[in-house]
């Protein structure tokens, strides 16, 4: 699903125009983006989180040159989905996986 197919469903159903819903979306995203670039994880109860992760300093290889190079720690950003989340996608999944062996069988 693209954010076009999105801001489709979302206009669809709440009956707001396209525009409207293409406004919010894009500030919602935004804000999400500003929050992270200032360290701020944003919480979505029922949904997940979006934080900024640390990576570690690490040792890289330049192949074309064949040195090591260091890599710096630094941040980058993530989602965490909610346990909510995570239960719909495995249950939804393992019943297409049922239905999918069942019509092959037949």
């Amino acid at each position: 699903m693209r954010k076009a197919d999105l801001v489709a469903r979302i206009a669809e159903k709440t009956e707001i125009p396209k525009v409207d819903v293409l406004v919010t979306l894009e500030e919602f995203f935004k804000q999400v983006k500003d929050s992270i670039a200032e360290g701020e994880n944003v919480y979505v109860r029922g949904f997940g989180s979006f934080i900024a992760k640390k990576r570690a300093r690490k040792v890289g290889r330049n192949i074309k040159a064949n040195r090591a190079i260091e890599i710096p720690a630094h941040y980058i950003p993530a989602f965490k989905p909610a346990k909510v989340f995570v239960e719909k996608v495995k249950t939804n999944l393992k019943v297409e996986e049922k239905e999918q062996k069942e019509a092959v069988s037949k």
